[in-house]
């Protein structure tokens, strides 16, 4: 990569997801990458902490985006960042999934005339309740390039009448960070001995999509659940500042006692639990793929999903309720004999090699330009 102009591709980011699918791109890219943080979760708890852990160069950081309703975290995103695809040597944009910081990203590039590289591209939920699924369809409407994850990601493309051509089946970013992320097994496990654990000797919760935390009702009902679990197995619950706000608010603390609650995790320290835990419960995009990765059975507690591959057979969709303790005890009960199944299987996400695809793709889109295009009217 290192034949590409200083800066000349803007990879814009605003959340912790983007940043860990992200990495080896940017890695790749060196030089060429100019990274740009919108902000949209920006503290130095978590952000901080995640751009230190993963080597990411200094970014170009906008402000008045975190915290703000949809509307205007694009809007205000999308300003700034005219200004710097402006007054810079951009010559392509990427963007992956379907954050506000991606649509913005992907309208910025758009109204300068710069050719869009989706990463992720051709997720499809079906669920029009989920505004990141409005996110994503737009951003492959304006994508120039459109990485898709699995065949059936570009099967869905296809079907919305997007031309071959502009499609390229790269795999998922994700599978490289897992591998890369993922700390040797002796480190794995002096984690959880100074936790307290013992490999597949406990479960791994996660929970901080607004369709459980901001309904009292759902997020009740997935505490519940796992407080009910943890009579019978470890539950550990790293929990989301967000989380713990609407747990507070609801009157649900009474729920978090049972659990082993811990502050937020790093990657790293992430993956070591994931990797030796008997179950994960989660409503997280990312860790559907990172079990496929990591060999773990998982319950899924949202109403849809964008990641049916997962559900083949590393994952269990349920809603938050009953169902989320039966689908636990079940994948529970399969044991030792149903991980080994899991961890003999290949992730349907790819092979590990999609960052350096995507960056060969970038190569040939910016050398083929001697200028960037003029600005649109």
């Amino acid at each position: 990569m290192s034949a590409l102009p200083p800066r000349s591709v803007t990879v814009v980011l605003g959340t912790r997801p983007e940043l860990v699918k992200l990495t080896e791109l940017i890695r790749l890219l060196g030089p060429a990458a100019h990274v740009v943080h919108t902000g949209q979760h920006y503290d130095e708890e978590l952000s901080g902490r995640f751009l230190a852990e993963f080597g990411i160069p200094e970014p170009t950081c906008l402000t008045g985006v975190g915290g703000q309703p949809r509307a205007v975290q694009i809007s205000a995103a999308l300003a700034q960042l005219d200004a710097v695809l402006r007054n810079g040597p951009a010559r392509a944009v990427v963007v992956q999934g379907d954050t506000n910081a991606a649509l913005a990203g992907a309208l910025a590039a758009n109204a300068r005339a710069l050719p869009l590289v989706h990463v992720e591209a051709g997720l499809r939920s079906h669920d029009r309740n989920m505004p990141e699924e409005h996110n994503r369809v737009l951003i492959d409407r304006l994508a120039d390039v459109l990485c898709a994850a699995t065949p059936e990601n570009r099967a869905n493309l296809l079907a919305e009448g997007v031309p071959a051509d502009r499609i390229d089946v790269t795999g998922n970013t994700v599978v490289e960070a897992v591998h890369r992320q993922l700390p040797a097994e002796q480190d794995r496990l002096a984690h959880l001995a100074r936790l307290g654990l013992i490999p597949d000797g406990y479960l791994l919760a996660t929970v901080h999509r607004p369709e459980n935390t901001d309904d009292p009702a759902a997020l009740r009902a997935v505490l519940g659940e796992l407080a009910a679990l943890a009579a019978e197995v470890p539950v550990v619950l790293p929990l989301h500042p967000r989380t713990r706000a609407r747990a507070e608010a609801a009157g649900l603390s009474a729920l978090l006692a049972p659990l082993r609650v811990t502050r937020p995790l790093g990657y790293r320290d992430f993956l070591a639990l994931a990797r030796h835990a008997a179950l994960l419960v989660s409503d997280s995009g990312g860790v559907q793929e990172e079990v496929t990765v990591l060999g773990r059975p998982l319950v899924v507690v949202r109403n849809s999903t964008e990641r049916p591959e997962a559900m083949a057979d590393f994952a269990t969709l349920v809603a938050p309720g009953p169902e989320l303790g039966r689908a636990a005890r079940e994948r529970l009960a399969l044991g030792a004999a149903g991980r080994a199944r899991l961890a003999a299987l290949p992730s349907p996400f790819g092979d590990g090699l999609a960052s350096q695809r995507i960056a060969d793709l970038l190569a040939g889109l910016v050398t083929a330009r001697t200028a960037p295009y003029a600005a649109a009217a």
